[in-house]
């Protein structure tokens, strides 16, 4: 059993001497894990960082087996967002919640898109990323079947002026709807809605409101907490004056 893709690095756990366990992502495999021989070593070190796009090959006997992994690099997002503290903290909560949250072996193709999507936006700045990794944060939440409706207000029915989410529900509330409950809610930011430009605050409201049904569903139902590196960076942005 063999194949052969391109693949975004989530997670690397030194395995023996000098071996380690990767994980990766691919369209068609989904995530899955492979022992790369050598893969703690100083000269794979460069490869095996979460967030690169390399092209890997995953080779097994049988295959419900762990498998040998090697990869080719194709673009080595993690050394290029080193410089960036914001860049390097949201690579790295991308990759942690999808090794966290996604099933293993199982094909998900939007959100490898999705995440190839935000290391490409990171060449931008963090500012075109951190808006691209909410809204795939929301979609994860939709292909794992925990889906928000953003389409109107749970109270009103209206389309308009949706403000706030409710987090019970997960269905939008308008700020006519949500009336003296506002501050029970979540922000809606309106990049969420495909309205307009966004700024730190709005990531921030995002970014808690994507958490909050990851904590409580993708990982909640899994008995585990958020990956710290998710919570890193929302303090990160969070400190930023």
């Amino acid at each position: 059993m063999e194949w052969e893709a391109p693949a975004i690095v989530l997670d690397v756990r030194p395995h023996g001497e000098g071996g380690a366990i990767i994980s990766v992502l691919t369209e068609a495999q989904g995530r899955h894990a492979g022992l790369a021989k050598g893969g703690a070593s100083r000269g794979q070190a460069a490869l095996w960082q979460p967030g690169n796009l390399i092209e890997a090959r995953w080779v097994a006997r049988l295959a419900d087996q762990l498998g040998a992994i090697s990869g080719e690099m194709v673009h080595p997002a993690a050394s290029l967002a080193m410089e960036d503290p914001l860049a390097l903290a949201t690579l790295r909560a991308a990759c942690a919640v999808a090794e966290g949250a996604l099933p293993e072996r199982e094909a998900h193709p939007r959100l490898f898109h999705g995440l190839v999507g935000i290391v490409t936006a990171l060449l931008h700045g963090p500012e075109r990323a951190l808006p691209a990794l909410v809204l795939w944060e929301a979609e994860l939440l939709a292909e794992l079947g925990y889906g928000l409706d953003l389409g109107r207000c749970a109270v009103t029915g209206s389309a308009e002026d949706l403000a706030y989410v409710s987090p019970r529900s997960g269905r939008a509330v308008s700020t006519q709807g949500a009336g003296e409950w506002a501050d029970r809610l979540l922000k809606l930011p309106a990049f969420l809605l495909g309205q307009g430009p966004s700024d730190r605050a709005d990531w921030l409201a995002g970014l808690r409101l994507t958490g909050h049904f990851l904590a409580r569903d993708a990982f909640g139902i899994q008995h585990k907490d958020l990956p710290a590196a998710r919570g890193l960076l929302l303090d990160r942005l969070a400190a930023i004056g």
